[in-house]
Order: structure tokens, then C-alpha cells, then sequence
């Protein structure tokens, strides 16, 4: 009796120990009442998620478990920030060197360099014909380069057309000398037409009033015509030699004048919107340094070199002295109009040529990238169209590193 006693007191107490932990003690882990992780968060990158635990694929950090109650501290950490967002601690913003600079509205008066070229005016280039056929008696300017002034006499030249005509005008004065007394008044004005026929055909030759007058006077033939130069400049072309035939298709000179020269400027195309006409550019020349030339623009050339991509843009500018001369090579700089705009540092627009992205400070280590609208870029600021508001931080160095991160958490979330 003593042993069944005994016995039923062991399996009393084993029940009473089971119904204990059955109803009091805590659950086994794993168990059927063991808390079930929501997600699994990266504890540096808050925003990555993962349905599985297991290693962040961006730091190596060991994911995180978030349960359910637990879900509103997680929002915290992560305040509905746009996609790319990423956080960087300060520490990692050190390593980098990142600088931070503020969107801001300034009243820019913007210079454009550029390369440019000394070229001739065009609205001063004289190409000498003769308006008779014949041929080159005498030559006055015989070399390329000379410099003549205008009424220079260039070369003489021997026309039997120009003799004839000539011969026609002093026939006509003598026979209104002897109509003179006529009574028949109808004869007479008939004569006087012929002697100014005459007289207009040679000065549409270029024969000058002087030379007329003298043949009309001495009542002899000029056997050779004087050719003058209409302007005065640099001879750059001739093609006029003693005894040569010429006609009236032979270009004898093409004479320039240089007081005034015309510069073409290569503006890149994204610069092209801030150049005016008539403002005011200066000119320098490496072969004449510690001087520059005071110009303007005259015209904007209405097409885009698909080579370079640069608008071609014409100056003028006065050269006394002839200092400038065709074919120079120089720099020019273009004052553009003072305007107010909202600017930031070039070096904080990160440009992939499809796409310009700015990073904008959020506050606790998160950088969002912001895409932006680009305008004129000069002095190492760069004008902001659209996708920023004055008075926000942005990053103006370390944004590439900064950018390298955001792409990885873009290429992370999509393959979620």
C-alpha cells in the first residue's frame, strides 16, 4: 500500500508541473505561440526590406526582424522619402567629402568665352573689272599685299572700242561748232544729243570727267584709259600683268579695306541663348598679350555646326593700325545681359546627358536626388529652370559617390 501511495504522488505532481508550463510558462521558441517577424530591415538602410532574413546586399550588415507593433518606429525611420533617397552617416559623408552649398536667386551678368578668327568684312571688298575689253598697257600696282587709297590709279589699258567711241565725241563737238550759227534749230539739238551720247558713253566706262574735258579740248584721242581703285584697302588678289588681254569677265584685283575687320566667335550651344546682338565683346591675341580690342556683336549665324556643335556668331571691330589681321586666331569674351536667377554651383548638377540630377539635403543623413531643368552655365554657376526652390541645402561635392549609392538602392528596389 505504502508503494501505490507513493507512486500516486509522483504522477500528481507531474501532472501539476505539466498544466504549470501548459498555461504559464512562456512559449517554446518557435513554437506555435512564438511572434512572427513582419519583414527584415537593413539596420543601416532602413528602407530595404526583405521578406526572408539574411545578409544586406549593399553594407553586410546582418538583417534586422520587425514585429508587429513595431511597424510605426519603422515609418519613423523612414518618412515616405522619394525612391534613391539614400542615408549617409556622418562619419561616411567625411570619408567622401561632402560639401554642401544653398539654392539661391543672384543677378548675373554673365561672360561667355570663346575661341574665334579674324576674317575680312565682307561690305568692304572691292573686285576691280574693267568695264572694256583690250589689254594692259601700263601696271601701277604690281604686287599682292600693297596698300592703295581710293582714286589710286591701278592700270592703264589699251580698248579700240573706248577709241572709237572717242573719235565719235570729238566729231560730235566739231560739228556743233559748226552748227553753231546754223538758223535750222532742229539740226542743232540734234547734234548736241549726239555730243552727249558720247560723253555718257565714256563715263559709263569709268573714263573720268578730267580725261573727257582733255579730249574735248585738245580734241585728241587718250590711246590708253587709267583704271582707279574705287576703295581704299590691302590689295589680296591680282591677276593683272603688262600686256595682258583682258575682258570684261577678268577679275583684276580684289582689293580689302582693314579698318574695320570682321572676328567669328564658336559659341558652344548651350551658351547660345545668352548671346545678343550688339553687345559688347572684347578681343585678345596670344601674339599680343597684356592687349584687347573693343567690338560688338553684328550677327548671329542662324545655324549649328553639327561638327562642334558651336553657333557661329560675327563681331566687328575697329583695327587701327591694322593690328588685326585675317586668319588670327584669338578669344573673345561676350558680356550677356544682367538678369536675376535662381543659380547653384556647376559642380553640384550631376549631368549624364539624357538627364541633369541634383542631390538636396533632407536633414539626418538623407540625400534626395532631384532632377533639374539646366539653363546658362557660366562662371561656375549653372541656372536652375526647374526642380529646385530657393533656400534648399544641396550637395556641391561628394555627389557622385553619393549618386553611385542612390543608383544601387534604385537597382536593390526594383528587383523586390
Amino acid at each position: 500500500m505504502k508503494k501505490i501511495a507513493i507512486l500516486l504522488l509522483v504522477a500528481a505532481a507531474f501532472a501539476g508541473g505539466f498544466g504549470y508550463g501548459r498555461w504559464f510558462g512562456k512559449p517554446a521558441p518557435g513554437g506555435a505561440g512564438a511572434r512572427q517577424p513582419l519583414f527584415w530591415v537593413d539596420p543601416m538602410h532602413p528602407w530595404y526590406k526583405s521578406d526572408k532574413p539574411g545578409i544586406a546586399p549593399d553594407c553586410g550588415m546582418k538583417l534586422v526582424a520587425v514585429y508587429a507593433g513595431d511597424e510605426a518606429q519603422y515609418a519613423q525611420t523612414n518618412p515616405g522619402l522619394p525612391g534613391g533617397t539614400v542615408e549617409i552617416s556622418p562619419e561616411k559623408q567625411q570619408l567622401i567629402g561632402v560639401q554642401y552649398g544653398t539654392v539661391e536667386y543672384e543677378s548675373v551678368g554673365d561672360t561667355i568665352r570663346a575661341a574665334a578668327r579674324v576674317t575680312l568684312d565682307e561690305t568692304r571688298i572691292a573686285k576691280i573689272h574693267s568695264k572694256l575689253d583690250g589689254w594692259i598697257d601700263q601696271v601701277f600696282v604690281d604686287f599682292t599685299g600693297k596698300l592703295v587709297k581710293q582714286g589710286d590709279p591701278l592700270l592703264t589699258i589699251y580698248s579700240p572700242e573706248a577709241l572709237a567711241t572717242q573719235q565719235e565725241y570729238i566729231l560730235a563737238i566739231k560739228a556743233l561748232d559748226l552748227m553753231h550759227d546754223n538758223p535750222v534749230h532742229e539740226m542743232m539739238g540734234s547734234t548736241e544729243n549726239l555730243v552727249g551720247a558720247a560723253r555718257k558713253r565714256l563715263q559709263l566706262w569709268d573714263i573720268g570727267d578730267p580725261e573727257i574735258d582733255q579730249i574735248a579740248r585738245t580734241g585728241e584721242t587718250l590711246k590708253n584709259l587709267t583704271l582707279h581703285s574705287p576703295i581704299a584697302g590691302f590689295v589680296m588678289e591680282r591677276n593683272a600683268f603688262p600686256k595682258q588681254r583682258i575682258s570684261t569677265d577678268t577679275a583684276l584685283y580684289t582689293i580689302a579695306d582693314l579698318s574695320t575687320v570682321w572676328v567669328i566667335a564658336d559659341v558652344f550651344e548651350f551658351e547660345a541663348s545668352g548671346v545678343q546682338l550688339n553687345r559688347a565683346a572684347t578681343l585678345t591675341l596670344d601674339y599680343l598679350p597684356g592687349r584687347a580690342f573693343a567690338g560688338r556683336v553684328s550677327y548671329i549665324l542662324p545655324q549649328v555646326d553639327p561638327a562642334t556643335r558651336t553657333l557661329k556668331v560675327r563681331l566687328q571691330f575697329e583695327n587701327p593700325g591694322f593690328a588685326l589681321k585675317p586668319d588670327m586666331y584669338g578669344q573673345v569674351e561676350l558680356r550677356t545681359a544682367v538678369a536675376r536667377r535662381l543659380v547653384v554651383p556647376q559642380t553640384a548638377v550631376l549631368d549624364s546627358g539624357d538627364r541633369q540630377t541634383v542631390f538636396v539635403d533632407r536633414g539626418n543623413g538623407y540625400f534626395e536626388p532631384r532632377d533639374v531643368k539646366v539653363g546658362v552655365r557660366a562662371n561656375g554657376r549653372a541656372e536652375i529652370l526647374g526642380g529646385l526652390r530657393a533656400g534648399e541645402r544641396i550637395v556641391t561635392s561628394g555627389n557622385f559617390l553619393i549618386d553611385s549609392e542612390s543608383q544601387l538602392q534604385k537597382a536593390i528596389g526594383a528587383q523586390k
